[in-house]
């Protein structure tokens, strides 16, 4: 991994300027007029991600040598973290659509494996099995997209699908053409990026070893979406209606998101729900046409949700473990490395000034509400989402490191902060919770680099029509609601308090409990979906198969053995029986020529 990371960057130092870097091995798929290269491609957006896979993903691998270190299955779990990075780089570096497809469906391989990683326990392997069905689901319909991309574009005489030629035919393709096959390629994304209504396998991926949930959620496989609609921008704007339902979906998919993760009380199963909802802001901000915002949040939100995640480990690690955050409390003396780090990507992800996830997300909520396509509702929506998200984070922050400690006594006496090989990393992620954001500063402040360097994939951003002053408005608008959701959630739980409890039970029934449930979702479609396939599976397999299926083999089989049963009674063996079937024979053809 560490050799990967030097390679990017020295791939970005050979990178020209507004160019790109392009190596074709060798043909590949080659069937009439279609031609498929095994090729790669390297320009301003795979840089990024190549950065955000290997330096991330470097620093989860360093993580794991602490984390998993005693596990028996070590040397399994470090190859299937290897084959999971070397999909995703063969996702973003590919140049035409089917290598990409590979490395999808690679990640998604992977992503099982991992998930249900300690097999034994059934709850992870049901998990897992979750986590590749539904991904199955979306890229059915991404498979779908890329098949009638084709098909059209071979109609107009173009037989690739490689990037290139498809960005300079794409205008080829008739309007609805488009919408159609840009809301196919979203279907796969809303699987592998977490979105309504595929969104349910991610937050029962917590079920994997915690620097997993890392890998899968903050550098890799729930970004493949966001990445995917980005490389194809040029598809997605010829397509206005599907950039508006990508818009909704991202929106509505932050906002419940969030609300769910209010009430959590497993500390990953939080962070799972916080995932979803961010990334519902950057589908929110490629549905307005920010492509750039997208991408700028992807790559800060890999810092500060990496380093929440493996802080969360830290803690799980130290305490043997526990997960249940009504367990914890008052670790900040125990885990004082933990805590700082913690702390500095919780500023982050709520959008504390000056912070990463303070820059990226003022992008997006300032494009949902003056981009051409944007709206006072999405903003509102993405609005009221940065307050839900301050103080979930904060609840969470918290009830495990303030208040009472209110671990096992049995545990206490063996609470220790984690061995550097996982604190390194952990420091690493919190200066760039910090540190990041920077590249993507607003105009009026000093310029962005970040825009600058997406430029020569997205084009040059139009000129903003609000001015600056409706920026910082806009700006302190949500810093406000930030620090009002990190204020609650201090006043709730940063001591003793029987505040919650007094609101949970005044809204037992709606919202608390729904909120709790995640709104029943996984009981729905165990109750649509799950049970009907099962009945249906079940009667098949015990009854139709057995009936009809095998009762024609098996009663074809039985009617030949019952007729062999007579003519095997014929084959005694002995000749004088042989004779006299001569003999019978040899009169019966007398006797029906002398009748004739």
């Amino acid at each position: 991994m560490a050799i990967s990371f030097l390679l990017s960057l020295w791939v970005c130092w050979l990178l020209p300027a507004g160019g790109i870097l392009r190596d074709t091995l060798f043909p590949w798929i080659e069937s009439g007029s279609f031609h498929a290269q095994l090729s790669f491609q390297v320009d301003a957006l795979a840089a990024v991600m190549l950065l955000v896979i290997t330096g991330i993903g470097l620093l989860i691998h360093v993580y794991s040598l602490g984390y998993m270190g005693h596990d028996d299955g070590m040397v399994r779990y470090f190859a299937y973290l290897n084959l999971f990075v070397f999909f995703m780089l063969l996702l973003v570096m590919a140049d035409n659509l089917v290598l990409l497809f590979v490395g999808w469906e690679g990640v998604g391989l992977c992503s099982y494996l991992l998930i249900g990683f300690w097999y034994e326990d059934h709850t992870n392997t049901i998990a897992g099995n979750k986590a590749f069905i539904v991904n199955r689901i979306g890229d059915f319909g991404f498979l779908l997209g890329i098949l009638l991309l084709f098909w059209e574009m071979g109609r107009h005489g173009v037989w690739s699908i490689d990037f290139p030629e498809l960005q300079r035919s794409a205008h080829l393709l008739a309007p609805e053409t488009v919408t159609l096959i840009t809301l196919l390629l979203f279907a796969g994304a809303t699987g592998k990026s977490a979105q309504i209504p595929l969104y349910v396998w991610l937050p029962d991926a917590m079920q994997g070893p915690t620097p997993v949930s890392a890998l899968i959620h903050a550098a890799t496989m729930v970004t493949a979406g966001v990445y995917m609609t980005a490389r194809l921008y040029f598809l997605f704007s010829l397509a206005p209606d599907t950039l508006a339902v990508i818009a909704l979906i991202g929106t509505l998919t932050a906002f419940f998101a969030a609300t769910v993760g209010l009430v959590q009380n497993d500390i990953k199963r939080v962070l799972a729900y916080s995932t979803v909802s961010q990334l519902g802001y950057m589908f929110l901000a490629v549905g307005v046409g920010a492509f750039s915002a997208a991408i700028f949040h992807l790559f800060t939100h890999a810092f500060f949700k990496a380093c929440l995640f493996l802080c969360a480990g830290s803690v799980i690690h130290g305490l043997g473990g526990e997960q249940d955050m009504r367990k914890m409390g008052g670790l900040k003396s125990y885990f004082p490395i933990t805590y700082w780090t913690y702390l500095v990507a919780a500023l982050s992800i709520a959008g504390a000034p000056l912070t990463a996830g303070f820059f990226s997300k003022d992008q997006i909520l300032w494009q949902a509400y003056a981009s051409p396509t944007g709206s006072l509702g999405l903003w509102l929506f993405a609005w009221l989402t940065a307050g839900l998200t301050a103080f979930y984070m904060f609840r969470q922050f918290f009830m495990v490191f303030h208040g009472k400690c209110r671990v096992d006594e049995h545990l206490k006496a063996h609470i220790d902060e984690s061995p550097w090989m996982m604190t390194v990393p952990l420091i690493l992620l919190a200066v760039g919770s910090i540190f990041a954001g920077w590249l993507g500063t607003p105009e009026f402040i000093w310029g962005s680099p970040w825009d600058r360097w997406l430029e020569p994939v997205f084009g040059v951003a139009k000129a903003d029509a609000h001015g600056p002053m409706a920026e910082g408005l806009l700006m302190a608008l949500t810093l406000g609601l930030a620090g009002l959701g990190i204020f609650l959630a201090y006043l709730f739980y940063s001591r003793e308090s029987d505040i919650p409890e007094k609101i949970s039970s005044w809204a037992k029934g709606m919202p608390y409990r729904w909120f709790l449930n995640k709104y029943y979702v996984d009981e729905t479609y165990d109750f649509l979906f799950v049970r009907p396939f099962t009945f249906w599976a079940i009667w098949f397999a015990r009854i139709f198969d057995l009936r009809f299926i095998d009762g024609i083999v098996n009663g074809l089989a039985n009617r030949v053995r019952g007729a062999s049963l007579f003519w095997r009674q014929l084959q005694t063996g002995k000749v004088q029986h042989y004779l006299y079937g001569f003999l019978a024979g040899t009169l019966l053809i007398l006797a029906y020529y002398l009748n004739l």
